[in-house]
């Protein structure tokens, strides 16, 4: 079966480096963004540039963050995040690269150093000028009493969720890490990604082209598929713990 085959894979592996997109986390009750039924679906996409440049667009952007925030707050990690943790218990897992803003690969105790936010997090707003962070409970409490576009009380600047928005640049320093530790592992588990949204989209074909055997886990089909070791199409939380062997 092809999921024996993965899990001798990666029981043989002490370097994996995992992957994670939103797929993971709607198992979370998080919402994904690009599905019939995601945030797109019910929102217009603010892009940064609209954001940095108007007001109404920034009132906008941080309405959709509010009405979002509850389920994101509450939301807590399934047993595809679980399984990641296990790995790194295991001595097995270099790092987890993820996709996803919403924290729960923190919350479900993977460690900090491991975890390359290729999106940022919405956890924080940040400032565009200066660069200070607030906690988002608090930035989602001024507009709750009426700052319906905050700003920076340290400069003025704009307050913008700490996640990267379509226009805005990638993380360079993040990307860079991602891109090494794909290079030298062995094993490469994408999971729960669509695989379309580049540059981070890059990052398991890069893998692949170094020589790691590449598992794509996802309830759809990829575009790199053609191109994998293994692709397993089931749900996360029930495949990401028999491969790590917690099940």
């Amino acid at each position: 079966m092809e999921i024996e085959k993965a899990r001798s894979w990666i029981a043989g592996s002490q370097k994996i480096v995992g992957f994670t997109g939103a797929g993971i986390s709607t198992e979370s009750g998080i919402a994904d963004f690009r599905s019939p039924n995601g945030v797109w679906a019910r929102n217009r996409m603010v892009q940064y540039d609209e954001f940095v440049r108007s007001r109404d667009g920034r009132i906008e952007y941080w309405r959709q963050k509010v009405e979002s925030w509850p389920s994101m707050r509450g939301a807590q990690p399934n047993e595809g995040h679980k399984a990641f943790v296990a790995l790194e218990k295991q001595g097995r897992l270099r790092a987890l690269v993820t996709q996803n803003i919403d924290g729960l690969h923190h919350r479900a105790g993977q460690g900090p150093h491991l975890v390359i936010e290729l999106h940022g997090t919405t956890m924080e707003a940040a400032c565009l000028t200066c660069g200070d962070r607030v906690p988002m409970d608090d930035a989602v409490r001024r507009v709750e009493e009426g700052d319906v576009a905050p700003e920076c009380a340290r400069c003025g600047g704009y307050l913008k969720p700490a996640t990267i928005s379509f226009g805005q640049a990638m993380p360079e320093k993040e990307m860079k890490r991602a891109v090494a530790e794909a290079r030298e592992c062995e094993v490469f588990i994408a999971a729960g990604s669509s695989l379309v949204v580049q540059p981070a989209a890059m990052v398991p074909a890069i893998a692949k082209q170094a020589g790691a055997r590449l598992i794509i886990v996802n309830r759809t089909e990829t575009p790199l598929d053609g191109i994998a070791d293994c692709v397993l199409r089931d749900e996360l939380g029930r495949v990401l713990p028999v491969l790590a062997g917690m099940a």
